[in-house]
C-alpha cells in the first residue's frame, strides 16, 4: 500500500503523534502501522468526495518525469490560481513547483 499523503503536514503530525504512543507503549507498532494506511485511504476518499475547489497552474514546464504510474512536474515562474466552491479567486506567483500526480484507482 503506497502512503501517498505521509509527507502532507498533517501526515507529519500524526506519524510524530504514533511514534510518541510507540515510545510510551500505548499503542502498538501494528496498530500504528493500520493507523497510518487507513489515514491514506481515507485522504484519497475525502480528497475525491469532498474538494470541489480548482486550481489553474500557468509557467514554464521545466521538467517532467513519469515513474511507476507517478507524474511529477517542476514548473518555473508559475501563476497559480485557486478558485473555491464559491467563486472566490485567490492568485498567486511562485517561482517554482513540484507537482506530483498519481492514479488514485491505483492506491
Amino acid at each position: 500500500m503506497a502512503t501517498l499523503y505521509m509527507g502532507s503536514r498533517i501526515g507529519v503530525c500524526l506519524t510524530e503523534a504514533l511514534e510518541k504512543m510507540i515510545e510510551d507503549r500505548t499503542l502498538s507498532a501494528e496498530l500504528a502501522y493500520q493507523v497510518l494506511l487507513q489515514f491514506d485511504r481515507s485522504m484519497a476518499k475525502a480528497l475525491e468526495t469532498r474538494v470541489r475547489n480548482k486550481v489553474t497552474i500557468k509557467g514554464h514546464l521545466h521538467t517532467y518525469q513519469y515513474y511507476e504510474d507517478v507524474w511529477k512536474f517542476v514548473v518555473c515562474g508559475a501563476v497559480v490560481r485557486f478558485q473555491n466552491s464559491n467563486g472566490i479567486t485567490v492568485e498567486e506567483n511562485v517561482d517554482h513547483l513540484k507537482i506530483v500526480a498519481c492514479d488514485s484507482k491505483h492506491f
